[in-house]
């Protein structure tokens, strides 16, 4: 049980606290930018590019800038 707290932060290269902490900064950076569209939404002269901003800075920070190692895709099956 305690390994479906540590397998995928593994994965990343993370502890458990890391991968949290990542993910709380991701969400928080996504309810921002969410935020903004909205705002940008209701009012289309204001956060003309705050969302699409947050789009590729994150993407960059998850997807091309981040260390994978494979993960054991048996163990994830097994433990499902």
């Amino acid at each position: 049980m305690l390994n479906r707290f540590t397998d995928h932060p593994a994965t990343v290269n993370e502890t458990y606290l890391q991968h949290m902490g990542m993910a709380f900064g991701f969400g928080g950076r996504m309810l921002l930018g969410s935020l903004a569209c909205f705002v940008h939404g209701f009012f289309p002269w204001l956060c003309l590019t705050r969302g699409s901003d947050t789009i590729r800075t994150l993407h960059r920070r998850m997807v091309t800038h981040r260390t994978v190692r494979a993960a054991d895709t048996a163990a994830v099956a097994a433990g499902d």
